[in-house]
Order: structure tokens, then C-alpha cells, then sequence
């Protein structure tokens, strides 16, 4: 599936960045995630402790438009569940005694 360069830059600026995962002719445009969706996520997956689950609830949360196969189908949702972790921009932090 093809994503109009207006579609894509209109998730840009709502939600500060936007992403395409394709796998086998197949693709699905996402919005960048934020801290209410890792909540969800936690929560729909009992604390983390369901992995299945808490990518159901990314890829659900995430999703603007695609094929649905990557939601339904389990070979592309296992595919795109992979690349769901490098989504989430992160930081490098320190702390420091004083």
C-alpha cells in the first residue's frame, strides 16, 4: 500500500513522527507512539507479561491506515511485531549522585 506524501505529513506534524513497516508487498503507516500508548500497552498486557498483547495493543494504537493483513494475519503480524520496539525513540540518560 502506497501513503500519500500529504497523509504522511499530516501524522508528522499531529503526532511528531510517523513510520511505515512493510513486509512482503504489504505495509502499514503508524504514528509515532507517547507514553499514554505504553500505558495502554502495560495494561492490555498484564504488566508486560504478555508480548502478544502488548504489540496487539501497539500496532492497534498506532495504526493511521495499511493492510490488514498486517493486523490479522498472523506470519505479517509476527513480522511487524519485530520492528515495533525500534518505534519508540529513546534517549540516553544519567544520574548522578550529589
Amino acid at each position: 500500500m502506497e501513503f500519500s506524501k500529504e497523509k504522511i505529513d499530516e501524522i508528522k506534524k499531529k503526532h511528531g513522527g510517523a513510520f511505515v513497516i512493510e513486509c512482503d508487498g504489504k505495509s502499514a503507516l503508524l504514528r509515532k507512539p507517547n507514553r499514554n500508548d505504553m500505558s495502554y500497552a502495560l495494561a492490555a498486557s498484564n504488566g508486560g507479561k504478555d508480548a502478544i498483547k502488548m504489540n496487539e495493543a501497539f500496532l492497534n494504537n498506532l495504526w493511521v491506515e495499511g493492510d490488514e493483513e498486517i493486523r490479522t494475519d498472523d506470519s505479517y503480524f509476527f513480522a511487524a511485531s519485530e520492528q515495533l520496539g525500534d518505534i519508540f525513540e529513546k534517549r540516553v540518560a544519567s544520574l548522578k549522585k550529589l
